[in-house]
């Protein structure tokens, strides 16, 4: 067992799961019952936001605790550098066992970066295959781009590439839970639970569509704008997503929205296993428990579906964390995923400043104990739908967004909160937006981070096209499962293997 004078870390991160339905733990109306629970007894942030609104560089940043523009991770395809510090090198360094189950994403040679041991390989390639080219403004990638297929097929299926990733995910994960309790490793541990749901295709089984049936919620608050009232690089979304190939009924939206609301509950069920296991094995008291999403989802508010905006159903993500230090409730500061590398140090009694010295971000842990904070959160993207970086910074209650390519924008989310009123020719709101324009010329130099994503793209487009003449070789994660150790076998004594595998012993 663990040592108790430091507490385990269990962290489960979801996919594409927007904190626009975490306003203050989950909305009242999603069936979620172990989250619920877990938000009881949590710090809860209502304005955590992704560092991209895009897997892999959102992963890779929730990891190190750096922006995209810091990692070099600008997009799916992008390689996450072996020698970036992330949690999982700051725990292990700190005498923590490190686990990984299910997705994070990682491009390149490295598929741990720290993690001790991972159980499952990824759902997603670990390859440059899915490069953006700047050098060809508006193309349009169809075998990886998103398209509104989604959106047109949405409905119930009993299995899917999806759920079959996630069950696999869980069970390997409650496993591992149950091996911590029963093991003869005294180091305490840190154990990451990522799932690829709610993720679309917008595909839920039958038990969690039928949670939905009467939801009051299956419409967007607000309806498609229109592609021409749609803002440069909204257009260039819906032109990436393949729309005019699309004919999008009302029906296609409910039925997206109600299985997406129904993979909630899927996963809900799911995270329900793990816990079910710590508490089972008394694990419970002694652990740290952190829930949260790399990006968010559009879900047809505006028009707009899936993510790669910064509008806040895309780029808001649900937090929560409960620690015996950080008292239960609502904090509203806004915050962000590059904030949990120094956090996870200071909950688990790194070095003070380990993780900070790496780090963007700033521990969020004082947050929960009655604390504020005043520094701007921000955000990149640079991926596909893109022709040049983009850059967000949200400072209490407005947000501003820049692109050397497009208007700037600035909204006030307090008396705005769907973002239809860009103040940013607004004569009134002129000294705000030169504060923030001054903000944002002080953190980046567009021009410098747009050549370094450019750079990068080409580097990887004659490596990607090289490496598929001849034999090809995945960097694939192969998750290995000693099987001469797992049961009885004859060099073993089976009074031992039956007692070892036992939790709790002689009782």
């Amino acid at each position: 067992m663990s040592d108790p004078k430091r507490p385990n870390i269990l962290i489960f991160m979801v996919d594409q799961l927007t904190g626009t339905l975490f306003p203050d733990g989950p909305a009242d109306w999603l069936h979620t019952p172990n989250l619920r629970a877990l938000a009881d007894r949590s710090t809860r942030f209502a304005n955590a936001y992704t560092p991209s609104p895009l897997c892999a560089p959102a992963r890779a940043s929730f990891m190190t605790g750096r922006l995209p523009s810091g990692t070099g991770v600008y997009d799916n395809a992008a390689a996450f550098p072996a020698d970036m510090p992330t949690y999982a090198h700051h725990l292990r360094g700190a005498g923590y066992q490190t686990c990984l189950s299910g997705k994070m994403h990682f491009v390149g040679p490295d598929q741990l970066h720290g993690f001790e041991e991972r159980l499952t390989t990824d759902i997603y390639p670990g390859d440059f295959g899915w490069t953006p080219d700047y050098r060809k403004p508006g193309e349009r990638i169809d075998w990886w781009y998103h398209n509104m297929g989604s959106v047109t097929g949405a409905g119930v299926a009993e299995i899917t590439n999806q759920l079959e990733y996630d069950d696999e995910v869980a069970y390997n994960a409650t496993r591992k839970v149950y091996d911590l309790a029963r093991g003869k490793d005294d180091r305490p541990w840190c154990l990451t639970v990522s799932f690829t749901h709610p993720h679309d295709p917008y595909v839920a089984r039958k038990k969690y569509w039928d949670f939905y049936e009467e939801c009051d919620h299956l419409m967007p608050e607000v309806g498609d704008l229109g592609y021409e009232a749609q803002d440069a690089h909204s257009k260039r979304i819906f032109d990436a997503n393949d729309w005019r190939n699309f004919d999008i009924s009302d029906e296609d939206i409910r039925r997206s929205r109600r299985a997406y609301f129904a993979n909630i509950s899927y996963i809900d069920d799911k995270i329900g296993e793990v816990m079910e296991a710590l508490r089972s094995t008394r694990q419970d008291e002694n652990t740290i428990i952190l829930f949260t999403s790399d990006h968010g989802d559009m879900l047809g508010e505006r028009g707009l579906w899936f993510k790669m905006s910064f509008f806040e159903g895309s780029s808001r993500v649900p937090l929560m964390i409960s620690a015996p230090n950080m008292t239960p409730g609502c904090v509203s500061d806004p915050v962000s995923l590059i904030d949990i590398v120094p956090t996870l140090c200071e909950l688990g009694q790194v070095a003070e400043g380990t993780g900070a010295l790496w780090s963007e971000g700033e521990s969020i842990v004082h947050l929960g104990q009655g604390g504020a904070r005043t520094t701007p959160v921000a955000i990149e993207y640079a991926a596909e739908s893109t022709i040049a970086p983009m850059v967000s910074l949200r400072q209490g209650q407005f947000k501003f967004n820049a692109c050397a390519a497009d208007p700037d924008q600035l909204f006030d989310l307090e008396n705005d909160p769907h973002e239809l009123t860009n103040l940013a020719d607004d004569p009134a709101h002129a000294d705000t937006l030169a504060k923030f324009r001054d903000m944002a010329d002080a953190r980046w130099d567009l021009g410098a981070f747009d050549a370094d994503i450019r750079a990068s793209q080409a580097r990887r487009w004659v490596v990607y096209d090289a490496l598929r003449s001849g034999e090809y070789k995945a960097w694939d994660f192969q998750p290995y499962q000693d099987a001469t150790r797992r049961y009885m076998r004859n060099d073993m004594d089976l009074n031992d293997v039956e007692e070892n595998a036992r939790f709790p012993r002689g009782e």
